[in-house]
């Protein structure tokens, strides 16, 4: 990932926070004729005493999690809110457009889970994440079917062995930051989200 001075934070709470905000992830690796692959998928992100780990799962008929079998590198995306980011919240004319965007890049080392149980387990905190109640209709809907389900996937452990975060909203550009503060808090969810991104990275203050 380019990674110039001004965008990059060594802060990790910044990508702790990207990762859960926003969950669904681009794992890739390399296929079997050495192309890349990839999949979109939801990532649980938990916190262990030394490390990371992003827990997740795909369908038995993606070839992808045997790709990480054979070959456990591999790199996991996260793409927080982005944003068109109009010349016109400068005071001078000789600007050009841009793109501001939040994201997370880490390098992992996969572990392939097919086991019923750890399956079943790492199911629950994903569904802890997005849909807590659902975990009694789960429960409701019987072992036979569990276990049907829970054959047609497979799950897997990505250890976070490298993280990298990129923050780009025009911090060194600071006279765009009153302008630019006002046109996402009226914006989209995405510009919203940007300006309050702003706030916590104490750029409304310069603004």
């Amino acid at each position: 990932m380019y990674l110039p001075a001004q965008f990059k934070t060594d802060d990790a709470s910044h990508a702790l926070l990207l990762m859960r905000e926003h969950p669904f992830a681009s794992l890739i690796s390399l296929d079997d004729a050495g192309s890349v692959y990839v999949t979109h998928l939801p990532l649980y992100l938990e916190e262990r005493a030394d490390h990371l780990v992003l827990l997740g799962h795909c369908a038995k008929g993606n070839p992808h999690w045997r790709y990480l079998q054979t070959r456990p590198a591999a790199t996991v995306t996260f793409m927080g809110p982005h944003a068109y980011l109009s010349p016109q919240v400068y005071p001078d004319l000789a600007r050009v457009p841009t793109w501001n965007y939040l994201a997370v890049q880490c390098r992992v080392e996969a572990s392939v889970i097919e086991e019923p149980e750890a399956k079943d387990r790492l199911l629950k905190k994903l569904i802890g994440d997005h849909e807590p109640a659902y975990a009694e209709q789960w429960r409701g809907l019987g072992d036979e079917f569990a276990q049907k389900m829970l054959a047609g996937i497979v799950g897997f452990e990505l250890r976070v062995t490298d993280l990298k975060t990129k923050l780009k909203i025009n911090q060194h550009r600071p006279e765009s930051h009153a302008a630019m503060k006002a046109v996402y808090e009226a914006g989209d969810d995405n510009q919203r989200a940007l300006a309050l991104w702003m706030d916590r990275l104490n750029l409304g203050e310069q603004a």
